[in-house]
């Protein structure tokens, strides 16, 4: 019978120690009357024998292994000398030596040794047998073993005509019977020991010996001087028991299904791992080495080296075959993963550096100019953090591509992770390696992927992040491009900090209305507009043809595409801020250059004239407005900005009788648009003098303004001095100067304000046929800027109010069948 917990006198756990006790049983030849039918005669004091976790009682026959020096001493001169000794239990299981009387509990057995052997295993077993309860009064000797004073306790046995108690002895019988059937640790063979026991008092001592019942109800059921007593407290233990054992049978049973399969999976696996061990050694103490011999070279500050070696650690002491074996695994290779201290070098030649950018873009002046400051500083200083860069601007302008040829300007590694639709903020800084499948964000998972701590970090469509329940991942960005805190950036997998100070994160976006303001706060702003028609041409020519040609195999072919067929392309073609739907329809020309090439092994036409576009790209898809010349009155040339460049736009006004005060806005307007109408009229109504008006005539006549191609939106403060030159035109019946154009925005005070876009509207009016410009004197600053390349054939009027204004547009000549708007018609004249 096996006895958790229960140590014998040498504090060894012996299975085997019970089942010897049965047998003891099976093999006795005497009557068991015998047991108990021995005189003791006490002559004074008696060797003591303390027993761990163990108490023997009268009858009962107990093998124990003795292992103190002081404990076979006394065993063998009792056997020696065939005497008597007594047994009494020890407290405290992890005393070695008790010597005092406390240190024992005061009942006991009275017993005589019954065998000393030597066992094989060079330990020694004694076999004792319990004579009669005994007291123990006094420890009168602790040295060479234990003496002590002790007195006979007598039993009170109930008589065998009583019923009830031959009863309860048999219930006792039962119970430790489905006992000894319900455990696993006791040999079914003991149940034939017990049923052929017939002495009560027998049968209840045994049964209290050698069962695995808690040592203090053992102490207890000894103490009990009624055998009727102490049987019906051992039925109350043994029916627990057995109600206990049989619960963890039940449970057992039920989970054996799940049990018996892991227990197969898992020797399985002990078998794979015995083989491996056998093929080459023990695979999992390689693998850790291996991983303490690369964190060894790995360049990361002492506080890492730290973490690293008790993380190590704890994979050591994890079973392969536990999941948390590949989830630090997997930790751990993360953290080797990262370029700890590998930096690149940057290239600092800035003349070099300068050239490589120029090869790559054309244009981009600003952001050319900002990454060479950087390189300069950088120079000088040798140490400095690197600056955070946002490029916002209408698509296909370049934003990304100049990414790349920043990395290669800068010498360095280049990584672009696009941030389009990311609504998670792990996705940013990672989910916490306790979770399964648990993986570090994207910013450092693309360092591992980089090799090197100061990359060029392209940041792609910053403005189309998103948010939800899973958290705000724009909000987890602001610590990455904070300059005062990324070189501690903590990623939730890696729950260290990781200097992120060292890498050149460049932002792009399309709309900065999107992008969080505490964001935008941290980036420093450069916007790239849309190219005009000639910067379009020279990106063509120098960039997009080579790249498709190679692209297309025809880089040998000798096809040329001059300029003016570029030029044809962008504007009868495409209508675009940047230049990717122009190189769709390169790509479109030489495929079908590629083709008959293919075919007919040569070209008919290798230099590809704008003529040729029809044959190639079909019908022009889209043309731009010319300048329509002064004949009619009312009808001014403003200046318009759009998404894809800049465009002429006409204002035109007509007058027709009524009750008058009525204005009339078309063309699908915009409230701001319309409001500039508005402030024109007012203006006029109120300095009807300047322009010589006689007051009645805004009595008699309704105004109507429209602005063409009303199924185009328009919108803006730009045409404000357009619509006003337009009433003052259409009111005066007087030309408008020819070859004319306008943009700037007014007040009700008559003063002309600064607009936006002049580069792409100059372009636009250049491209019209436009000879004259007139604009806010503010703008002056904007014209300065813009390559005189540019600028030639135009004049520009600078004008404060718009009285200047109505000076430079308005001529004294009159349009052809002017109305007199006093009710006569007025004819050709001039004044």
């Amino acid at each position: 019978m096996r006895r958790d917990n229960y140590m014998l006198d040498d504090e060894k756990d012996v299975e085997e120690q019970n089942d010897r006790a049965f047998s003891l049983v099976a093999d006795f030849e005497g009557s068991e009357e015998q047991l108990f039918d021995i005189k003791i005669e006490l002559d004074g004091d008696l060797p003591l024998l303390p027993l761990r976790n163990l108490m023997l009682y009268p009858g009962v026959f107990l093998p124990i292994t003795v292992g103190r020096r002081s404990s076979l001493t006394v065993v063998k001169e009792a056997e020696k000398d065939k005497s008597i000794i007594a047994v009494f239990c020890q407290k405290e299981v992890q005393m070695e030596q008790p010597l005092k009387l406390p240190d024992l509990h005061p009942v006991g057995v009275i017993a005589k040794v019954v065998k000393v052997l030597q066992m094989p295993d060079h330990t020694t077993t004694a076999i004792l047998q319990g004579i009669k309860r005994t007291e123990l009064l006094e420890v009168t000797q602790s040295h060479p073993y234990l003496k002590g004073e002790v007195r006979l306790l007598n039993d009170e046995i109930p008589p065998k005509s009583d019923k009830e108690y031959t009863a309860l002895v048999e219930s006792c019988k039962d119970l430790t019977v489905r006992y000894i059937k319900a455990s696993e640790k006791i040999h079914q063979d003991s149940i034939f020991a017990i049923k052929n026991i017939n002495n009560p008092m027998f049968l209840i001592n045994f049964i209290c010996t050698n069962l695995p019942f808690r040592i203090e109800e053992k102490m207890e059921l000894i103490r009990m001087d009624s055998l009727r007593t102490r049987t019906f407290r051992l039925l109350e233990i043994l029916d627990r028991e057995v109600q206990l054992l049989e619960l963890k049978a039940n449970i057992q049973m039920r989970a054996r299904g799940d049990i018996d399969q892991q227990q197969r999976e898992y020797f399985l696996q002990q078998q794979i791992k015995n083989i491996q061990e056998e093929l080459g050694g023990n695979t999992q103490r390689k693998e850790i080495e291996e991983l303490r011999a690369k964190g060894k070279k790995m360049l990361w500050p002492r506080e890492i080296a730290k973490a690293f070696e008790k993380e190590l650690a704890r994979l050591d002491r994890t079973h392969m075959q536990s999941p948390d074996y590949s989830t630090q695994l997997n930790y751990i290779q993360t953290l080797l993963g990262l370029p700890w201290g590998v930096y690149t070098e940057d290239n600092l030649n800035l003349t070099q550096a300068e050239k490589t950018l120029n090869k790559d873009h054309y244009g981009l002046e600003k952001v050319k100019e900002r990454i060479l400051e950087h390189l300069a500083v950088l120079k000088l200083k040798n140490d400095m953090k690197s600056p955070i860069i946002c490029l916002h601007g209408p698509p296909g302008v370049g934003k990304t591509s100049l990414g790349r040829s920043i990395a290669s300007a800068l010498k360095r590694k280049y990584i672009r992770m696009s941030l389009g639709g990311v609504h998670d903020e792990a996705e940013i800084r990672g989910h916490r390696k306790t979770y399964i499948g648990a993986m570090p964000g994207r910013i450092i998972k693309s360092l591992i992927k980089a090799g090197s701590s100061n990359p060029v970090f392209i940041l792609d469509e910053i403005d189309k992040l998103g948010s939800d329940h899973k958290g705000d991942p724009s909000s987890a960005l602001l610590e990455v491009l904070d300059p005062e805190q990324n070189n501690t950036f903590h990623d939730n997998f890696l729950d260290v900090d990781y200097d992120l100070s060292k890498v050149m994160f460049i932002a792009t976006a399309n709309n900065l209305n999107r992008i969080p303001a505490p964001l935008l706060d941290r980036m420093e702003m450069i916007e790239i507009s849309g190219y005009i028609t000639e910067e379009k041409v020279e990106i063509a020519h120098h960039h997009l043809v080579p790249k498709t040609l190679e692209a297309n195999g025809l880089k040998k072919a000798g096809i040329k595409i001059p300029k003016n067929t570029l030029r044809a392309i962008v504007e009868s073609y495409t209508r675009e801020s940047g230049v990717r739907e122009m190189e769709k329809k390169i790509g479109k020309i030489l495929r079908k250059c590629a083709r008959q090439y293919a075919t007919d092994g040569f070209l008919e036409k290798s230099d590809i004239k704008p003529a040729d576009l029809y044959k190639f790209l079909g019908a022009p898809e889209y043309s731009h407005d010319k300048y329509q010349g002064n004949e009619y009155a009312g009808v001014v040339t403003g200046l318009a900005w759009t998404a894809v460049g800049g465009e002429i736009l006409f204002v035109e006004t007509s007058l027709s009788r009524g009750k008058g005060g009525k204005l009339t806005l078309t063309g699908n307007l915009g409230d701001v648009m319309k409001e500039s109408a508005m402030l024109a009229l007012e203006y006029i109504k109120a300095h009807a003098f300047v322009l010589e008006l006689d007051e009645e005539i805004f009595e008699n006549w309704n105004i109507h303004v429209h602005v063409p191609e009303g199924a185009i939106p328009k919108d803006g403060p730009s045409a404000g001095i357009t619509m006003a030159t337009s009433l003052a035109s259409a009111l005066t019946q007087r030309k408008v100067k020819a070859n004319l154009a306008m943009t700037g925005e007014i007040t009700l005070r008559g003063k002309v304000l600064a607009v936006g876009g002049i580069k792409e509207k100059i372009l636009a009016a250049k491209r019209a046929g436009i000879k004259e410009i007139v604009l806010s004197a503010e703008n002056k600053k904007n014209i300065d800027e813009i390559e005189a390349m540019y600028l030639k054939g135009l004049e520009f009027h600078y004008v404060n109010k718009i009285k200047e204004v109505f000076a430079i547009a308005l001529t004294k000549e009159k349009v052809a069948d002017a109305i007199d708007l006093t009710g006569k018609k007025a004819g050709k004249n001039k004044e």
